[in-house]
């Protein structure tokens, strides 16, 4: 069994917490009040920003030249690719671009100080387990959101094609097969510091919806 396969039966109570939490069930069927979907993707794009520079981070401790290329690459996608999307919902929904609120709120701000402190201060192995949840749990709420609703009308159908295309699943099983590959070459010790780096990510995903769906704000 791969590390991955291990990993993400450590949180399956998490995972099972996410797909049954009210902001990710109302957002399937479209009746999440605007309000907490505009909160979300104000944090989300505060947290983009940040997970892309994770990302290059990473790719800059990377040993290995294709790998490095890769999570430039993930960080580049971030940074681009996915804020393309908020930037359409922002205009869709009226929101601004330059304003995002503002502030970053709690959740978010701790969500990403905890992928840098792991990113600066910890192995090339940890860090990539702890980045690797962002990009797993939204493809597999993406492709569960498409095998049991009807996103036809849904007006957060753009947010769901997104996380359940093929090009992000891509992108998904190229990250798993990398920390796949690290974890396989490392030591035991350091398998379960990325395990449970991994779980503390997966938990602030959880963390990072609730607190959109209840506005924390500091």
């Amino acid at each position: 069994m791969n590390w991955t396969d291990h990993a993400w039966e450590s949180i399956t109570a998490i995972y099972s917490d996410i797909l049954t939490m009210p902001f990710i069930v109302q957002l399937s069927d479209g009746s999440l009040p605007l309000d907490k979907f505009q909160f979300y993707m104000q944090q989300d794009a505060f947290y983009l920003e940040e997970f892309g520079r994770v990302l290059a981070f990473i790719g800059a401790k990377s040993a290995d030249n294709q790998q490095a290329l890769d999570y430039f690459e993930f960080g580049r996608n971030a940074l681009l690719v996915e804020r393309a999307l908020h930037e359409n919902y922002f205009r869709e929904f009226g929101l601004s671009p330059a304003d995002k609120s503002n502030k970053i709120e709690p959740t978010c701000h701790h969500y990403v100080h905890f992928l840098k402190s792991v990113a600066a201060f910890e192995c090339v192995e940890v860090a990539m387990a702890a980045t690797l949840p962002c990009f797993w749990i939204y493809k597999e709420v993406g492709d569960h959101i498409v095998s049991t609703a009807n996103t036809q009308g849904n007006p957060y159908s753009k947010w769901i094609e997104t996380y359940s295309g093929e090009d992000f699943a891509q992108g998904v099983i190229k990250a798993k097969n990398y920390v796949d590959k690290i974890a396989a070459e490392t030591t035991a010790t350091k398998r379960e510091k990325m395990r449970q780096v991994f779980i503390t990510a997966s938990q602030l995903e959880y963390q990072f919806w609730l607190a959109a769906y209840k506005r924390r704000v500091w």
